[in-house]
């Protein structure tokens, strides 16, 4: 079961606790513009580049799956509480 992070709980370098709506707008970001990228390298026959960033996007993918996962997770934790981007 995945947990989300304690409430008001303050990262330390043993344990980060980490933006997870920042997380999601700069995993989605990353997922548009390799998509796009990847498109526009074998559109441009530049093959060898369009799988690196079709390699990206997928984990950018991955990284979306899990962002969701734990925002589910403070979710059922926290019923009712609208976090900030940055939160």
């Amino acid at each position: 079961m995945t947990r989300s992070q304690p409430r008001r709980a303050r990262g330390t370098v043993g344990h980060a606790n980490s933006a997870l709506n920042l997380r999601l707008t700069l995993a989605t970001f990353g997922l548009v513009i390799m998509v796009i990228f990847a498109v526009l390298a074998f559109w441009a026959g530049i093959a060898w580049l369009g799988v690196v960033c079709a390699i990206l996007a997928v984990v950018a993918v991955v990284d979306l799956v899990v962002i969701q996962r734990r925002r589910a997770a403070r979710r059922r934790e926290e019923p009712g509480v609208r976090h900030s981007l940055f939160e």
